[in-house]
């Protein structure tokens, strides 16, 4: 299903661990790995010399993941490593962003200038955050928010499609609402509702998945239910609003404001696919 795997590897964190998670099962053991390395901006007369030294790290990296012998696009750049990431994304058509995350709010973030955090404001593309103070397992747990909504559709849609390639897999589907909601007088609340088209969505790709349904703060159960169903993955719909101002800038207006993808980013106890509205919508 991933044809085109953008790793931004940095050298630190859990990134290459989840890199070697990925391709060892059948949905992403054959996609196409393309490396970035970024290098910041330096004199002319330095450029050369971390040219050189980036190589060598991309190399090395190369080996830790396991990658030797596999076709694997090596990409070089000088510039701001926010901006680059979404250019080479670009570029390459990236199926699926992979990058390490501290793990900081969202206020943290962006007055430290983090990276990860600017990529997730403004990429379309589904983006793989991997948070340092993660322990990465084997992907055989999965978990995806339920919501009916046309991306959160998308999302179970990858999440089944993850699943329905791993042996053994299996796949938990939890919808919380922030209040018990009385069912109608056929029995099934709207809850219920949502939670039924999903399991038949996943039934039509091959999968069973295990419909939960949870009350209390959206952003905080979703990551007490993955961390109870012991999540090695969890896939979540980001319907955050994409910047109007400019490209260029993080969506300020929202700086204060709740986001429960932010939170559980933040927070979850395992890594979080992030799955976006495309542009076209």
């Amino acid at each position: 299903m991933f044809r085109n795997l953008l790793i931004a590897d940095s050298g630190q964190g859990h990134v290459e661990e989840m890199v070697r998670m990925l391709r060892a099962i059948p949905p992403a053991a054959k996609a196409r790995v393309n490396l970035l390395h970024v290098i910041g901006e330096q004199s002319s007369a330095d450029v050369e010399d971390h040219r050189s030294r980036a190589e060598g790290l991309i190399n090395d990296a190369i080996k830790r993941m396991g990658l030797d012998g596999v076709a694997v696009n090596t990409v070089i750049r000088q510039g701001d490593t926010k901006t680059t990431v979404l250019n080479v994304a670009d570029e390459v058509d990236a199926d699926l962003i992979v990058m390490g995350s501290r793990g900081m709010n969202r206020l943290q973030a962006i007055l430290s200038n983090s990276a990860s955090q600017y990529v997730f404001q403004l990429s379309t593309r589904p983006m793989l955050l991997v948070r340092d103070d993660l322990y990465i397992r084997a992907i055989n747990r999965v978990m995806v928010t339920v919501d009916g909504t046309g991306v959160g559709d998308d999302a179970l849609r990858l999440a089944c499609e993850l699943v329905a390639g791993i042996p053994g897999g299996t796949l938990t589907g939890v919808h919380v609402t922030r209040q018990d909601i009385t069912p109608s007088r056929g029995g099934k609340s709207p809850a219920d509702e949502v939670l039924d088209k999903a399991v038949q969505r996943a039934r039509s790709f091959g999968v069973t998945m295990q419909p939960l349904h949870k009350v209390g703060d959206i952003a905080r159960t979703v990551c007490s239910a993955a961390e109870e169903a012991r999540a090695d993955l969890l896939v979540i719909a980001s319907q955050d609003r994409r910047p109007v101002v400019a490209k260029s800038l993080v969506d300020i207006d929202r700086l204060l404001g709740s986001s429960v993808s932010d939170f559980i980013r933040v927070h979850a106890p395992a890594p979080v696919l992030l799955v976006r509205e495309p542009e076209r919508r």
